[in-house]
């Protein structure tokens, strides 16, 4: 197979957002006068979008329109407070420089709302990164594991999905890949364990970004 892109998830894969995704949903709910949680218990909500973020974060049976204004009051502060103790995990650096230098594209595909996908790839990897595509279910495009958002990304990198490979941190991102036709890494660094990997049907999972390219270069064969 020739790889010509990597589309890369975000949250977990590419960049440590834990700390401050917890923060903007425990600012949301203190101002609700809902129940805090745990950066533990954020870390289970993430994956499938702020609302379904908001939706598991808000106490059970919370109606829909206080959910809504938990979500306004959530991104609001996110938007403001995304780059506060989120940070690239070890090597990712080094390694979207690596891809850079061999001329392969690169994408961030995330369900993360779209300003602030745009604002954390610009931020944190500026010319490394060639498209950051974030939820855009307003537009028609489907967030994933639908593979609209992917089909996206290629689009907008000029690369067809025969050529392209996607790696994630979790069971959204192996569906998303299988769903979209592209070959599917994993990590083990993220916010899914190894075991739940495993578990979900992952059949190659790196423990660092070494490893991670040397499985890139072992597809390229």
């Amino acid at each position: 197979m020739k790889i010509e892109a990597v589309l890369f998830d975000l949250d977990g894969t590419l960049l440590n957002t834990l700390g401050d995704l917890t923060d903007s949903v425990n600012y949301a709910m203190e101002h609700m006068g809902y129940p805090l949680h745990t950066e533990e218990e954020v870390r289970t909500y993430i994956n499938n979008g702020a609302r379904h973020l908001i939706t598991a974060a808000c106490p059970k049976g919370t109606p829909a329109p206080e959910i809504d204004a938990c979500l306004a009051v959530f991104q609001a502060h996110y938007r403001e407070h995304l780059a506060v103790r989120t940070a690239p995990y070890p090597g990712i650096m080094e390694l979207l420089a690596e891809l850079k230098s061999r001329d392969l594209r690169t994408a961030v595909v995330s369900n993360k709302f779209m300003t602030a996908v745009q604002d954390l790839s610009k931020r944190y990897f500026g010319e490394l990164m060639d498209a950051a595509v974030g939820e855009q279910e307003a537009n028609g495009l489907r967030r994933k594991p639908w593979p609209d958002t992917v089909f996206e990304a290629l689009r907008l990198l000029g690369v067809p999905g025969d050529r392209a490979l996607y790696v994630g941190d979790t069971d959204v991102d192996l569906k998303t890949a299988w769903n979209a036709g592209l070959p599917c890494l994993c990590v083990s660094w993220g916010f899914k364990s190894r075991e739940a990997l495993e578990h979900a049907g992952a059949e190659q999972i790196a423990d660092d970004t070494r490893e991670l390219l040397s499985m890139m270069e072992n597809m390229q064969k």
